[in-house]
């Protein structure tokens, strides 16, 4: 009777015992380990199936580890190789900065085996070394029960393994070895999804195994522009030597030769009488002339103050044409005088020969494409006059361009150069600091020109003429010559400024209210205009043609 029950229990339990898988679980998964005295690890390991088999298994195996500061171990995967059924298959191998992925064929066997070498995975520690691997990882499938064995060259200081999810600290199962039925390191653990891992670390006292371990570097914007002490006293010192040597290289060539308290006169007003004065140009240095010295640049302002002057002076007639409609833009005819070119510079000739032949004359709406070929040579010829009168060793035009060029050039190989830094070293601070210096080189280019003692006394006598085109009464120039004198003083106030006091005189002399549309030799109006309309007339034609003149 109690063996019938004994049978009878056996017989229902029997069936209660059995494992059932899953289908593309494997009922085991066996790794054998091999690790020599240089760090090489061999591994074979045995995936077997119990009920459906996939058609192809894969593993994913992880070869960058992170480390604390960006730093990143490498192992590196060789000699891999897979058999089915005892014959050897081709596995499918794929690999990218992070995985080395490794596919097999199942073609149906119950049976995987697959073999490879990995370096890189023994480790320098504090006290020794460590071999730390993943002996199941990344594979397609789940894994009912796992077991790992490694054979070892050398006594090892301890062992220990973790399993779960990636970067999981929950031990495994089972990890031991110096025992009795566990000689070599063995690990087991299970059952275990797809994708879970066992890593394996057991650690070696000094010179027991030889570290193979790869650290490589992580590109990261904080770790490329570091600010450790090297990188940043190199940086801080390029900046402070740079800055220095602009400093050096501005006083050099870029600031004005003393005049030693030199200053020559441009233009000044002369007593002529009692409570009366007239305006005189020393040296014949003309409104062109002093805006190229005052700012080292022939600008717009400076021809069109010329354009004044030699209306003033008889070569020109400026006359201010009636509009069509309330709403019609004021236009000019520029009309050239028929008579002798005597007295005149260089690029006052050429901005004459731009505008018309003798006698011949411009709309000053037409003004921009009729000079925009001369317009370069006026600024040529005005240029070569600051150095053939001595107010600058070189052309400031020049020199500013040469040392432009240098400059952005220099920009451009620290940008370069920058980028080489990021990418490849810690030293980017290196290049930002290189990229400053460049860009003070820029700044300091634009105030290369330096003048000579001679120009340096003229831009003196600019300043005291500058006062007095802002401060002199403008109610002392000698009777019956007013506009005359005024229209004398007007082409430098345009360059220099007070512009607006001087065009208010020439109003003030009207005293009559008759039209005054030629009571000025140089300027025109159109019928029934008054000197009362001169100053927003001048200002619309100075405005006017500084556009025209070097529009494109």
């Amino acid at each position: 009777m109690i063996a019938f029950c004994l049978l009878t229990c056996g017989l229902l339990a029997g069936p209660l015992a059995l494992t059932a898988y899953a289908e593309g679980t494997a009922s085991t998964f066996i790794a054998e380990g091999n690790l020599s005295k240089d760090g090489t690890l061999r591994v074979k390991q045995i995936i077997t199936f119990t009920g459906a088999v996939p058609a192809e298994l894969s593993q994913k195996f992880e070869t960058r580890e992170d480390l604390v500061g960006d730093r990143q171990y490498v192992q590196r995967l060789s000699d891999i190789t897979a058999t089915v059924e005892g014959a050897d298959v081709q596995p499918t191998i794929n690999s990218d900065d992070r995985f080395t992925t490794v596919a097999v064929p199942t073609n149906g066997s119950t049976e995987v085996v697959m073999s490879y070498t990995v370096t890189g995975a023994v480790v320098t520690t504090d006290s020794g070394t460590a071999l730390r691997w993943g002996m199941l990882q990344g594979l397609s499938a789940s894994v009912a029960e796992f077991s790992a064995t490694v054979q070892i060259p050398t006594q090892f200081s301890y062992i220990k393994c973790t399993a779960g999810s990636p970067n999981s600290t929950v031990p495994c199962t089972f990890a031991a070895a110096g025992t009795e039925g566990a000689q070599v390191p063995t690990f087991r653990d299970g059952p275990r999804g797809e994708g879970e891992v066992v890593v394996i670390d057991i650690g070696f006292p000094p010179g027991g195994i030889a570290s193979n371990e790869v650290i490589e570097y992580r590109w990261t914007v904080g770790r490329a522009f570091s600010a450790k002490p090297l990188p940043l006293a190199l940086a801080l010192g390029l900046l402070t030597l740079g800055g220095i040597a602009l400093y050096g290289l501005h006083r050099r060539a870029g600031v004005d030769i003393s005049p030693d308290g030199q200053i020559s006169k441009v233009g000044e007003f002369v007593p002529t009488g009692a409570g009366q004065s007239e305006f005189r140009v020393v040296d014949d240095i003309r409104p062109g002339h002093v805006g190229t010295v005052a700012d080292e640049r022939v600008d717009p302002i400076d021809v069109t103050a010329t354009l004044v002057d030699l209306a003033v002076r008889g070569h020109l007639v400026i006359i201010e044409l009636p509009r069509d409609s309330e709403f019609a833009r004021t236009d000019w005819d520029i009309r050239r005088v028929d008579g002798a070119s005597d007295g005149l510079r260089p690029f006052e000739q050429q901005l004459l020969d731009g505008i018309a032949p003798p006698g011949g004359s411009v709309r000053v709406l037409e003004l921009a494409t009729r000079v925009q070929e001369s317009i370069g040579e006026v600024q040529n010829a005005l240029y070569d006059e600051m150095v053939s009168n001595g107010w600058y060793e070189r052309r400031p035009d020049a020199t500013r361009n040469r040392w432009t060029q240098l400059s952005l050039a220099a920009l451009i190989i620290s940008v370069v150069l920058t980028g080489v830094l990021a990418a490849f070293t810690t030293f980017g601070l290196v290049g930002l600091a290189l990229i400053v210096v460049s860009l003070g080189m820029v700044f300091v280019a634009q105030e290369m020109p330096s003048r000579t003692a001679k120009g340096a006394a003229l831009l003196g006598g600019l300043g005291a003429l500058r006062s007095d085109l802002l401060s002199h009464p403008t109610n002392q120039m000698p009777r019956g010559h007013e506009l005359q004198e005024t229209s004398e003083v007007l082409p430098y106030a345009i360059v220099l400024g007070g512009a607006d006091r001087w065009l208010d005189a020439m109003v003030a002399s009207d005293v009559d209210e008759h039209p005054d549309s030629y009571d000025l030799s140089w300027y025109h109006g159109p019928e029934n205009w008054h000197l009362s309309d001169l100053p927003d007339s001048m200002r619309n034609f100075v405005t006017t043609v500084s556009g025209s003149l070097f529009s494109r």
